[in-house]
């Protein structure tokens, strides 16, 4: 019947979305955006600290890229050879 087609494609279209969301998981990109995302939380909450107040994600982006990023990336690259 057309209920149960529909219902086989929804359950082919979840399994589609979870071989995609295994293998993003399992991407180097998608890991190295993750550690690079945990040095802008941890650089953002080192400045709000300083501050005394929240200095936004948006600005702690912009001073971490400006500051630290290059040799993040160059220690990061160092580490995984």
């Amino acid at each position: 019947t057309s209920q149960q087609n529909e219902f086989l494609q929804l359950i082919r279209n979840m399994e589609n979305e979870q071989t995609a969301a295994d293998f993003l998981k399992s991407s180097t990109m998608y890991q190295e955006f993750l550690a690079e995302r945990e040095e802008i939380l941890r650089h953002k909450w080192l400045e709000s600290e300083k501050a005394g107040k929240d200095v936004g994600f948006d600005r702690a982006l912009i001073d971490w890229i400006r500051k630290h990023r290059s040799g993040w990336k160059a220690s990061r690259q160092v580490q995984t050879g």
